[in-house]
């Protein structure tokens, strides 16, 4: 059985990562972050929930690692095959930061941001991507993305990123 390819045919096709050393360095990570988790928790009053965190890579192996991964520093996580996917859900409206890859068939990351800016959705973007193009990278943070990562990616990067991303929503909030 062959599987059909979506999206541009002349583009270089993923690689495949082997993600479970990244799974084995989020859960010892997660040790690190249980006390930064504890305060995320602590500060948050009975009528408040964790920042819910939207994930969207059409790479099923590099979602669920992120999932995990996000899920252990203490946020609500929801998963997403597609752009498309993601526009359809009803968690639009309720994200707080959206982790995207850069390259996906049908729409890629950088055009979902663009078409969710358009629309006057102000959320914070991290890129993630297999492919690290410096223009590419550019591209995005010129865009407002909050961050920018190359596959693999280690915990402690995706959890800075998501500190700063946040922070930038809070503060772009209180104006």
């Amino acid at each position: 059985m062959t599987q059909r390819r979506l999206g541009n045919p002349h583009s270089p096709r993923k690689p495949k990562y082997d993600f479970p050393p990244l799974i084995c360095g989020a859960l010892s990570h997660q040790a690190a972050c249980s006390k930064r988790h504890s305060a995320r928790t602590s500060e948050s009053t009975a009528l408040s929930k964790p920042p819910t965190i939207s994930v969207i890579d059409d790479d099923g192996s590099v979602r669920a690692a992120t999932y995990n991964l996000v899920r252990s520093f203490g946020y609500v996580v929801h998963t997403f095959a597609s752009a498309g996917e993601f526009l359809r859900s009803p968690y639009l409206n309720e994200t707080s930061c959206v982790i995207a890859d850069v390259r996906m068939p049908a729409m890629s990351g950088l055009e979902l941001q663009a078409y969710l800016l358009a629309e006057g959705y102000r959320v914070p973007f991290i890129f993630i991507t297999a492919f690290s193009a410096e223009n590419v990278r550019t591209e995005a943070l010129k865009a407002g993305a909050s961050c920018f990562l190359t596959k693999p990616f280690t915990g402690e990067a995706l959890s800075g990123c998501l500190d700063a991303a946040l922070r930038e929503r809070d503060e772009e909030r209180s104006k």
